[in-house]
């Protein structure tokens, strides 16, 4: 009897600890982090085009939205339409902000087109003009 309850102990202790692992190491519990502290995180499965990803830059998260298209070689992800989950939350940025999250995004997606949604984009459309 005392050995099944060492080893019911073990098991919990093993269980405890790979849950934590797991927590530490789960990318949304990274993604509300780097939120928090105010910098820039990109989290994105590559491999899936059908799910969305996720970037935070100084406290403001952003969501875009992935569309596959054809190249000249290949199939790629060719548009993008990116917005901000809360637009309360974009007192402060300035066009240099949204042009570095921008960059970001082109890095991982080189062939895509960028599309912001409302009120980045009229903010950025004021710009170029």
């Amino acid at each position: 009897m005392f050995l099944l309850i060492r080893l019911v102990l073990l098991l919990l202790i093993i269980y405890l600890l790979y849950r934590c692992v797991k927590y530490i190491l789960n990318p949304k519990r990274k993604l509300e982090l780097a939120k928090e502290q105010r910098r820039f995180y990109f989290l994105d499965d590559q491999e899936n085009v059908h799910k969305n990803f996720h970037v935070t830059y100084k406290g403001v998260l952003f969501e875009g939205e992935k569309y596959m298209g054809s190249t000249d070689h290949s199939f790629e992800v060719v548009s993008i339409f990116v917005w901000a989950e809360n637009i309360s939350t974009l007192k402060g940025l300035n066009t240099e902000d949204f042009h570095y999250v921008q960059n970001e995004i082109k890095e991982r997606y080189p062939a895509a087109k960028i599309d912001w949604k409302s009120p980045i984009h009229e903010l950025l459309k004021k710009k170029e003009r």
